[in-house]
């Protein structure tokens, strides 16, 4: 066999998402002298579906090459060097140490040198170090940071040696103008590896010390222009070391030589897996562990295989086995079991009160690019109108990563919703196959809107006959202004990326979300995320074999939603490539086509559910919303702001409205979906609701399980046995001001009386009844306002938008005639991106703005402002085959 395996920084095993799987950690490649891609072939179950696309490799290459690039390089030592508060260099410099441990102790002394003589930084890029405890071992291989900074240690004015920072570059996206955090904690654990490596390095240099933060270097926006972002490394290291310690001791036992290879099946065979359907996906091993579980006679092997959370196994594993009585679990749950054991799916029972298919909708599919963050290779665009759904408009782009593509989208889009708002009374709604298709619209209306923003600030210093300047002080080019449509659509999808932390509302509607709330398929959970997998659940009329369905799905080469499978992605990079791009357009299309019908085939299962009498309340509550939306664009007054760049006073006011929009959504979801009311009454920490079985008649006499709703409560029946009340035709719905109001339904007092079984309730409009009968009961004055009637309750319909936002009474003439009243409602953008940029001026005359000011300034904002000139070309190599989308995320 080779080296030692220790893996690059981007391979430790403390850092996966596998980490808590015994399996993945002792068949680190370190330890079994081989790859996991290569043991899964070993073994029989080779790995086909964890690879990297071409395309993803490539940006995550050419992000790198920018981390390393003289231009960038300054910017991140000086961030590095200023956010933890060090004194500024006197000089930075990058040199590069080729991924050779001599090298890398070369590069070491000599910018520990300069750090003390010289007061410089240095940038070493391309580092080797040798892995934790294993520098002695001479065919052991190193770990390899992207980078490291290196500069001066000081004590007042004295300097006493030198800092190590060690640092990885990691390709991650912006979505919605921020980087998910778990992703973040995993590539801290990385610089992590690379800092208690180095650390414990006997040839580091007298005097350097290895310092207790690292540093990511990330994308600032869709350009990939690098930001450092620092963090403390303390727990991060201690979990490092941990972990490489029980790989040392897992290699010690394994042992070395031929006979260790030959009981490698049954070294991996005894090693624990916890197998997660959701996560073990990009792991080289899956289908090993997969085919381990499907082989298995034990009952529980498939609810792990299918991904039941262990505290719930006991109780449904009676559903697998045929004996026993089943236990306490969520309702989804044991629907999930009990689809797989039958074939067929389960249907949850709750009407319909989505917008999907009525006339005002647009339904929209996009095909993403793996090769940058916001790329799209196509789209299509249909309106729903009074007389129906009309045809689908199709556009595909030569030029995936294009500013002009993403305005091209928008272009489209904008003019759709425009002619739907001229042509419909009801509000807009945006129909989705998935919720990567609405947060790539989000983030690319978050770029545009940015260079919107910034096209103001620099109109203004243009007429006042100042240069135009970016945030880093570079030389900026004023870029042309949004369309009229264009800017419809940035505003409309920056509206909802403000409300998308609001249960009631829908701008955009994710189709995949609306169809699992009524169906719940066999098989894994995660698969039930692709929206094809479900539809072919929905559809189906004869038992399926769950997993038969899933490997068929699996092997598909197109998927459903926004992005690609690998196969798919690969097919399009290459054809991208070729002239004429003919085969790529077809492509394109084809992808496009794929989706349409999914799309398409999931409206038609709505469209044969019965629709809730509530539909037209949740309808109701979006129109106003957009009501404020409307306004916001119509006086171009805050349409162009994502929710973190609101002011601080909106943001804390938010907090009372999303506490009536989440009340709301609860009462109106426990009125109209039975399994969710069920498993509200069914936990025990839930004090508004219970369940109650009918123990008598004449007077009705209730068992109640539930101590809260006892002697003296005034409850309301939501549903009794699988029928929900507010559905009855006797049932009265009005739509108010302030709320929503329901007549009709059983509402009374709970009375014990002595010596008399259960608690009587005596509601004024009593239902039919009988012994056994099941109850969902909810306490009355959850629902606040009670009516004399005493059969009605009230639904609160949560507040509007007061901060921030246009008023019904704003005018385009309210703000010239009254700046100061109108500061906070509808004060147009122009104006306040020229009051801004006059500020911005000021700052930079003063000195206080980049490069002048110590420590540099970071920019929150993160606008996407110009690509920079002469950016570098892309990597054009493979990915390594052993590696996985883990090894870049």
């Amino acid at each position: 066999m080779g080296g030692l395996q220790t893996g690059g920084g981007t391979s430790a095993v403390a850092a996966s998402a596998h980490a808590g799987c015994e399996r993945f950690r002792l068949t680190d490649p370190f330890i079994t002298r081989e790859s996991r891609r290569a043991l899964a072939a070993r073994l029989g179950e080779p790995d086909t579906g964890a690879g990297i696309p071409q395309a993803r490799w490539i940006r995550a290459m050419t992000f790198e090459k920018l981390v390393r690039d003289d231009r960038f390089a300054a910017e991140l030592v000086t961030t590095t060097v200023g956010q933890l508060g060090l004194s500024r260099p006197t000089a930075v410099r990058r040199r590069a140490c080729r991924a050779d441990v001599s090298t890398t102790a070369t590069e070491l002394a000599s910018a520990h040198r300069q750090a003390i003589v010289a007061g410089e930084a240095t940038m070493l890029v391309g580092l080797a170090v040798p892995y934790l405890e294993l520098e002695h071992v001479p065919d052991a291989s190193s770990i390899l940071p992207d980078f490291a900074v290196v500069c001066p240690r000081r004590t007042g004015n004295r300097v006493e040696g030198s800092w190590l920072i060690m640092g990885d570059a990691k390709d991650y996206e912006r979505v919605r103008s921020r980087i998910d955090d778990g992703r973040m904690l995993k590539g801290f654990l990385q610089v992590a590896l690379g800092a208690e490596s180095a650390a414990a390095w006997t040839r580091l240099p007298d005097g350097m010390h290895v310092h207790g933060h690292g540093v990511l270097a990330v994308p600032r926006n869709a350009f990939l222009r690098p930001q450092a972002v620092v963090e403390r490394l303390d727990d991060h290291r201690t979990e490092v070391r941990v972990r490489a310690q029980e790989r040392l001791a897992a290699r010690s036992s394994l042992g070395d030589g031929a006979s260790a290879q030959e009981d490698l099946a049954a070294y991996v065979a005894h090693l624990e897996a916890t197998f997660d359907p959701r996560s073990c996906a990009t792991c080289n091993l899956f289908s090993y562990c997969r085919t381990e579980l499907r082989s298995s006679d034990d009952p529980k092997s498939l609810l792990i295989e299918i991904g039941v959370a262990p505290a719930q196994r006991n109780a449904v594993q009676p559903l697998v086995t045929g004996t026993g009585e089943t236990g306490r679990a969520p309702h989804t749950t044991v629907a999930q079991v009990t689809a797989t054991v039958t074939g067929m799916p389960q249907w949850h029972r709750r009407p319909r009160v989505d917008p999907c298919g009525r006339p005002g909708t647009v339904n929209l599919v996009l095909v993403k690019s793996d090769g940058s963050a916001l790329g799209v290779h196509g789209v299509a665009v249909q309106r729903v109108g009074v007389a129906g759904p009309e045809e689908w408009n199709r556009l595909s782009f030569a030029d995936p990563q294009a500013a002009d593509t993403r305005r091209a989208v928008m272009s489209l889009l904008g003019r759709t919703i425009r002619e739907q708002h001229e042509n419909s009374v009801g509000p807009v709604h945006l129909v989705v196959p998935d919720r990567a298709t609405a947060d790539l619209l989000a983030s690319a209306a978050d770029s545009l809107a940015g260079v919107e923003l910034s096209r103001l600030r620099w109109q203004r210093d243009q007429d006042r006959g100042r240069p135009l300047r970016t945030f880093d002080d570079e030389e900026a080019t004023l870029p042309g202004p949004l369309t009229a449509d264009e800017r419809l659509a940035v505003s409309f999808l920056l509206e909802e990326d403000r409300a998308r932390t609001m249960r009631l509302r829908t701008p955009i509607v994710d189709l995949h979300g609306v169809l699992l709330a009524h169906v719940v398929p066999g098989g894994p959970a995660v698969d039930a995320g692709r929206l094809d997998y479900l539809i072919t659940w929905a559809e189906a009329i004869a038992p399926l074999d769950h997993r038969k369905v899933s490997d068929t799905i699996a092997e598909q080469s197109e998927t459903p939603g926004v992005r690609l499978s690998n196969r798919a992605s690969d097919d399009l990079f290459h054809a991208l490539r070729r002239k004429p791009a003919t085969e790529y357009h077809l492509l394109v299309t084809a992808a496009l086509d794929y989706r349409i019908s999914v799309l398409e085939r999931a409206l038609t299962i709505l469209d044969g559910l019965a629709v809730s009498r509530l539909r037209e309340v949740h309808q109701a509550l979006e129109s106003d919303a957009q009501q404020v939306w409307r306004r916001r664009q119509m006086l171009q007054a805050s349409d162009l702001v994502r929710f973190s760049r609101m002011y601080p006073h909106w943001r804390n006011s938010q907090v009372d409205l999303l506490d009536t929009d989440r009340s709301c959504g609860d009462q109106l979801t426990c009125l109209t979906d039975l399994s969710f009311a069920l498993d509200k009454a069914r936990d025990a920490g839930v004090r508004q609701l219970a369940l109650a079985a009918v123990v008598g008649l004449n007077p009705i006499r209730l068992e109640v399980q539930s101590r809260r709703l006892g002697h003296g409560v005034n409850v309301v029946a939501l549903h009794i046995n699988d029928r929900s009340l507010v559905e009855d035709t006797d049932t009265t719905v009005t739509v108010q001001k302030g709320s929503f109001k329901l007549g009709r339904l059983p509402l009374g007092f709970l009375t014990q009386i002595p010596d008399t079984d259960g608690l009587v309730w005596a509601p004024a409009i009593a239902p039919e009844l009988a012994v056994g009968d099941e109850l969902v009961l909810a306490d009355a004055g959850w629902f606040g306002k009670l009516f004399k009637s005493g059969h009605e309750i009230a639904v609160a319909r949560p507040a509007l938008d007061k901060q921030s936002a246009p008023t019904i009474d704003c005018t385009p003439a309210s703000y010239p005639a009254d700046p100061e009243a109108h500061r906070w409602c509808c004060k147009p953008h122009a104006v306040a991106e020229a009051e801004w940029s006059d500020e911005l001026a000021a700052r930079r005359e003063r000195g206080e703005l980049n490069p002048a000011v110590w420590p540099p300034l970071v920019d929150d904002e993160h606008f996407d402002v110009t690509p920079g000139p002469g950016m570098p070309e892309p990597e054009t190599a493979t990915a390594p085959a052993h590696l996985t989308p883990d090894d870049l995320d």
